[in-house]
């Protein structure tokens, strides 16, 4: 009955999202998870044994995700479950900003597309171009497809919802803590471990039905055995692979954060440029992605 749960999950975000008036008067589950990792972060990533600390810090957030949802399932049916876990799903959020790039881009509203695009992305891409911007937007789309939807799915397919609230607590995590600076290398290392393992699956997983969803299956799974091992990320490859094949595009290479120049290798290299047609076709493949993901859940609702 996981799987039931999952579902449900996904339809309600599909028919309603996160409401903007929602958000500013409780904020979000993911932001509630923040606001407890800054107030760790700050008392704890300092002096000796910030290793040590870090540990402490993401299981004292896994557990307070973990906790009550263990709680609540037990005492709910896999329907209301789901209900709890709708705010976990990040479909329609991810494809609404997305999309917030591609209109201003096919208009040649560059400054509305910059803005768009420093919302999902971590670059600078104040002196960004159209392709730069398409790349960007693409990336993120094809990266949060694996960790905003599709692994959310997975573990609550797996596990209900204590599996989706450690999954997110987890993935938090990551995004907060698991950066390769000076004042998250040693804090931040159990966290980021940690994310790479829970997303290790679930990034091959959505790899394979963006691939299967493209019209294209044979040039994504080419481009994403020869390039996807090339990423930074151990997971992160796999779904931006299939994407760059699926669309005929190339992806990654340098970017800029801050002041230095990251030199990313491309993936799928020998494709042109993507523009923000590209970005639609991505987000066409990427509702296929997730319709096919609800058909799969649906099939094992009913044969459980």
């Amino acid at each position: 009955m996981m799987a039931l749960t999952a579902l449900i999950a996904l339809l309600v975000d599909a028919a309603i999202g996160w409401p903007d008036r929602l958000y500013q008067r409780i904020g979000h589950p993911v932001t509630w998870l923040g606001h407890l990792i800054t107030l760790l972060e700050t008392r704890l990533n300092n002096g000796p044994n910030r290793f040590a600390k870090g540990v402490a810090t993401s299981l004292i957030v896994i557990a307070a995700a973990l906790i009550p949802a263990l709680a609540l399932q037990a005492l709910l049916g896999p329907v209301l479950a789901g209900m709890l876990a709708w705010p976990l799903i990040a479909f329609r959020s991810l494809h609404d900003h997305v999309r917030a790039v591609a209109q201003p881009l096919l208009v040649g509203d560059l400054a509305a597309a910059r803005r768009a695009t420093a919302m999902i992305v971590g670059r600078d891409v104040r002196q960004a171009d159209e392709a730069a911007l398409s790349r960007a937007s693409i990336e993120s789309l094809a990266e949060n497809s694996s960790d905003g939807v599709i692994a959310p799915l997975f573990w609550a397919a797996i596990a209900g919802l204590p599996g989706i609230a450690a999954y997110k607590a987890i993935n938090t995590l990551d995004s907060m803590i698991g950066h390769r600076n000076a004042r998250y290398e040693s804090f931040g290392k159990f966290a980021a471990r940690l994310d790479d393992v829970a997303n290790w699956l679930p990034a091959r997983l959505t790899g394979l039905l963006i691939a299967c969803v493209s019209g294209r299956a044979q040039e994504a799974f080419q481009v994403m055995r020869a390039d996807a091992g090339k990423h930074r990320s151990p997971n992160a490859g796999w779904p931006e692979a299939a994407m760059a094949g699926a669309l005929h595009i190339r992806l990654s290479g340098p970017r800029l954060y801050g002041d230095k120049i990251a030199e990313e290798p491309w993936v799928n290299g020998s494709a042109p440029d993507p523009g923000p047609k590209d970005i639609e076709r991505g987000l066409h493949i990427y509702r296929r992605t997730i319709i096919l993901s609800a058909v799969l859940l649906l099939i094992l609702s009913v044969a459980i």
